[in-house]
């Protein structure tokens, strides 16, 4: 099959490059996304608004939470089925994903109807900011289904190789939303709803751009609702690698609820600067991101066909090469903060905060790198338990428990440092696991 001889030709290394660069790509387009976004949203000057979409933003972590259970989890089971030749078994397991992803949106966008209004109160909303983060939150949950389905087939074509085609799909998604969003938020004079109108459109075309692939290019991934009826064990497995990963998402929803309403107390501006610092940042995290989850389609094929020491060659690699680049973007953006933050802001004392909490919480992404290579690992090769413990660490229960005693003992200071504190705590635990638990156990 083509598709194998991706995985079992050539060099460990060019195999890497060729499945991980179109999705650090896509990774560096979502930057390009993410910093228009911002850049369109903060034009408006309007610090509460900069501040309720802040607020908003684990709405987008939680959809994309569920939709990582069914497009993370299938991936690493239909990446092991591949590696074993078990092609009926990926297109069941892929149609069974689809239809999943697509149903859960739509509950989960019900409920956010319903409850709307409490939640928004958990979110941070107050007096100043409820008008636009209402109008983020219900068009957002309008869009739930297609934002979940995105990630489906988004993870799942990687696991057939075609990482290109994966990037091509998120890429077009992209593109509308930078398009639409100027027209929407300033042209239109839409605000918050503009911009969460934009990024459903984005999404919906980006679903569109996948499915065709799926139906015209793959071998081995369906769509077939009478495929979609999978036996008990594998809906087990997707979910028991698959809830794991959306715990990331969640867990990090939940920390960003906590860090914020940490930082109410010191004012509506200081959650618009975490805000924009967070989406500053997130031009490393997004790299590191594509550059360690884009080998998880290698490591699941290697594990599966218990290819060892092809494994153990990736992992060495990986960790110099993802480390590298964290520390070399680190050094780079901690100098560039200022220029950075004050692309989206005016005044003078926010900018300044901006630039203090992003240093701070970039200071330490090399070792969440080397979380998320550890996670990665776990989750690609079936180990649900340790992809659980992975899961819930850095963004998580360490970061809850961290900044609430940094936050005593530092008071502001501790809030801005908690993320670094809990960046050493979590490598130092999860790099233990990882060597007894997974690296050690690899034998031919």
């Amino acid at each position: 099959m083509e598709k194998q001889n991706l995985f079992e030709q050539g060099s460990i290394r060019k195999t890497y490059i060729t499945l991980a660069m179109p999705v650090t790509l896509s990774m560096v387009l979502s930057v390009v996304y993410n910093v228009a976004d911002t850049y369109f949203i903060a034009s408006a000057q309007d610090t509460n608004m900069v501040a309720a979409v802040s607020l908003c933003a684990p709405v987008f972590m939680l959809l994309m939470a569920f939709g990582n259970i069914f497009g993370q989890g299938g991936t690493s089971l239909i990446s092991r089925l591949f590696g074993k030749q078990d092609t009926e078994g990926t297109k069941q397991v892929s149609a069974f994903c689809f239809y999943a992803a697509l149903l859960c949106g739509a509950v989960i966008g019900g409920t956010m109807l319903i409850f709307h209004d409490p939640l928004l109160w958990l979110l941070g909303a107050n007096e100043e900011t409820y008008g636009s983060a209402y109008a983020y939150f219900m068009t957002l949950a309008v869009g739930g289904p297609l934002v979940v389905a995105n990630f489906i087939h988004m993870n799942l074509l990687r696991a057939e190789g075609m990482s290109r085609e994966s990037m091509l799909g998120s890429v077009s998604g992209l593109v509308v939303n930078i398009i639409l969003d100027p027209i929407f938020i300033s042209v239109l004079g839409w605000g918050a709803f503009g911009a969460a109108f934009a990024s459903v459109i984005g999404y919906a075309c980006s679903d569109v751009f996948l499915l065709l692939v799926v139906l015209k290019k793959s071998k081995i991934l369906s769509v077939d609702v009478r495929k979609a009826l999978i036996p008990g064990k594998d809906v087990l497995d997707i979910c028991a690698i698959g809830v794991s990963a959306a715990l990331t998402n969640i867990m990090s929803s939940v920390s960003l609820i906590v860090l914020n309403h940490f930082l109410l107390p010191y004012g509506n501006s200081q959650v618009a600067a975490m805000g924009i610092a967070q989406k500053v940042s997130m031009i490393i995290l997004l790299v590191l991101t594509g550059m360690s989850f884009g080998a998880a389609p290698i490591v699941g094929y290697y594990y599966g066909g218990r290819k060892y020491e092809k494994l153990k060659e990736l992992l060495r690699f990986l960790l110099r090469v993802v480390g590298s680049t964290a520390v070399v973007m680190t050094v780079i953006l901690f100098f560039l903060a200022r220029p950075c933050i004050g692309i989206f802001l005016q005044d003078e004392a926010i900018i300044q905060t901006g630039v203090t909490m992003l240093r701070w919480y970039i200071v330490t992404m090399a070792l969440a790198a080397g979380v998320m290579i550890i996670t990665i690992c776990f989750q690609a090769s079936g180990k649900a338990l340790e992809a659980l413990i992975a899961s819930v660490c850095r963004q998580g229960v360490i970061f809850i428990a961290v900044i609430a005693i940094a936050s005593a003992a530092a008071g502001y200071t501790g809030v801005l440092a908690a993320q670094a504190v809990t960046d050493v705590i979590t490598i130092l635990l999860l790099g233990a696991l990882f060597w007894k638990r997974f690296y050690c156990t690899l034998h031919d």
